[in-house]
């Protein structure tokens, strides 16, 4: 616990901004008081946001049995987008990781024949070789190869299975975590798709800053191997509900720290303000979300 405490103290640059956002996503019903039925104005004159190029989402699409567009609530960042079977991601040519990953999870998304020991992790050909992370990088680094899209995400099919073993798709990440708290995590997405008509998923690496002795604030990561694959300080899930009814959707946004987690840490403790994590990373979530719904509102405490 005081170790997820000392970790908590790092999120503290975004959270006090972070509240005022929360307060005005968190209650629904009192937003649609204040407007009339069906209008954004309101609501989106109370929120500091910048607004995002448009990009046809449809033309990105995924469709496991069929389902509609991933990228249906819009791009968080707009360099080096790149399709797979099972999502859509933006790479970071200078990390050698992803800067996010969208994926859209559903009952038929998460069925199916696929099979885990027939896929493998390997490099990813469509990136420059200078830019590309190789399995060789993580080799006794004490790091696991993190998926940022789940493989359990899409039994729907092999090849998008087999997708999401592409080392784009994979970040470093503690051993521990991975398999525990981060696996709880990803479980609970999966969870969701029984309450919620779709679960859009996005997930991401975080650089976080640290109070050093000096008194100043650093960022500093490890890097991993030859091609200086870069060990986030944290990782980022936001999850993004649509409701069974049409209603609006739920958002829900987590931060986690790359390092062991005493697992009787409840989830709910590391939900954060959106907001949070859209200045921490540079990306932008809440415009892209409210040109397709009236009705936001934003989880974060239980």
């Amino acid at each position: 616990m005081t170790r997820w405490l000392r970790t908590g103290a790092t999120l503290l640059f975004g959270a006090g901004i972070g509240a005022s956002v929360s307060r005005l996503l968190s209650v629904r019903g009192r937003a649609e008081e204040e407007e009339t039925p069906g209008t954004l104005s309101g609501l989106l004159n109370r929120v500091p946001v910048v607004p995002v190029p448009r990009v046809q989402a449809s033309e990105l699409t995924v469709s496991p049995g069929g389902s509609g567009a991933v990228m249906k609530y819009g791009f968080p960042s707009l360099a080096n987008i790149k399709t797979r079977e099972s999502y859509v991601t933006s790479y970071d040519p200078r990390t050698r990781t992803a800067s996010w990953v969208i994926e859209r999870l559903n009952p038929a998304s998460l069925n199916g024949p696929s099979d885990r020991k027939y896929c493998n992790f390997k490099e990813d050909d469509s990136v420059h070789v200078f830019h590309r992370s190789t399995n060789a990088d993580f080799r006794g680094s004490g790091f696991d190869r993190g998926h940022l899209a789940a493989a359990a995400n899409h039994k729907w099919s092999q090849k998008a299975m087999e997708d999401t073993f592409y080392l784009s798709n994979v970040a470093p990440q503690n051993p521990h975590l991975n398999r525990n708290t981060w696996n709880h995590l990803e479980q609970l997405s999966r969870s969701l798709t029984k309450r919620y008509l779709n679960v859009y998923v996005c997930t991401g690496p975080l650089y976080l800053p640290r109070q050093e002795a000096d008194g100043k604030l650093y960022v500093r990561y490890q890097v991993l191997g030859q091609n200086h694959v870069a060990v986030p300080t944290h990782f980022f899930k936001v999850l993004i509900l649509e409701q069974v009814d049409g209603r609006g959707v739920e958002l829900r946004s987590y931060v986690l720290p790359n390092e062991p987690i005493d697992e009787k840490v409840p989830l709910d403790h590391f939900l954060v303000p959106i907001e949070t994590i859209e200045r921490a990373s540079g990306l932008q979530f809440v415009p892209n979300i409210m040109k397709r719904t009236s009705s936001l509102q934003a989880i974060t405490a239980r």
